[in-house]
């Protein structure tokens, strides 16, 4: 079992970028995929990426992928996600998760089948 913590949320203007962390605990984050969600409230859970720490791989969802990016730290245990061109209906609660590598295995894809592993959140409120 790995702690996921966020941090990196805040109040930030439409256009504006802001950098996530998901910094694990506990356990290294080898043999873990790490995917990053959000949820507005009243709404349903996005996915927007997953990265596999085996490889490096990323799977973006299309309709992040001129806007984001993930990557990661090993040294630093964390794994970032880059937010830019941020609109004011990007506000919601960004989460990452973890769940058992795929490619560890030499799947092809890139996002667990179930993530067992969540961080609390942080909150990204876009406004002017």
């Amino acid at each position: 079992q790995v702690q996921l913590v966020e941090s990196g949320g805040g109040l930030v203007q439409p256009g504006g970028s802001l950098t996530l962390s998901c910094t694990a605990s506990g356990a290294t984050l080898d043999g873990y995929a790490i995917g990053w969600f959000r949820q507005a409230p009243e709404k349903e859970r996005e996915t927007i990426s997953c990265l596999s720490t085996t490889d490096g791989s990323t799977h973006i969802v299309y309709s992040w992928a001129d806007r984001v990016t993930t990557s990661k730290d090993n040294a630093k245990n964390t794994v970032y996600l880059q937010l830019k061109n941020l609109k004011t209906e990007d506000t919601a609660r960004y989460y990452c998760a973890a769940g058992p590598d795929p490619r560890r295995w030499g799947a092809g894809s890139v996002c667990p089948r179930q993530f067992t592993d969540w961080g609390q959140g942080t909150q990204v409120t876009v406004s002017s």
